[in-house]
């Protein structure tokens, strides 16, 4: 179950006119300080990933469906996770299957929420996507950032710039 100020923030993030994946990002974050915390583990950067989207198409998030390449389990769980939301009646999760899942994660590392495990999985996602995806994605980042934001990610920028011309 997603904390109160996680759904608030992703609220908020829609209302701000962010696309699904940023405010499902919020999801995703909770997941990770989740694994860093030692509430349970998990296998992959990935799997702490997708625990994190789940969660986000459980409460309302309009996520797209996975893409091609991705398995038939993953797309129903999917499919699943947003007709869920659609209810509205929460289902009161089963005690003895979520005692179980808490249980096996409880057993997986918690190396998957690492800075450097997470680099590289940022890494190799940016990797799969063509120069203009990512700059298409920058320009609409900047059309919703707000001035205070873009003029700290200016800055932030000609730090980096100045750093890497030495």
């Amino acid at each position: 179950m997603p904390e109160k100020d996680v759904k608030q923030r992703a609220e908020q993030d829609a209302r701000e006119g962010k696309s699904p994946s940023t405010q499902a990002g919020e999801f995703v974050h909770e997941e990770i300080e989740h694994v860093r915390e030692g509430k349970h583990g998990a296998r992959s950067t990935k799997q702490a990933i997708a625990i994190g989207l789940s969660k986000a198409r459980r409460a309302g998030v309009k996520l797209p469906p996975p893409g091609p390449g991705s398995s038939q389990a993953t797309k129903r769980k999917a499919a699943q996770d947003t007709a869920s939301s659609k209810q509205g009646t929460q289902h009161r999760p089963s005690r003895r299957r979520s005692r179980a899942v808490s249980r096996v994660l409880a057993r997986e590392g918690h190396s998957a929420a690492s800075t450097k495990a997470l680099s590289k999985q940022a890494r190799t996602a940016a990797r799969k996507r063509t120069a203009s995806d990512r700059s298409k994605a920058a320009r609409k980042a900047v059309r919703t950032k707000g001035a205070r934001k873009r003029s700290m990610a200016a800055k932030k920028a000609a730090r980096t710039h100045a750093r890497r011309a030495r």
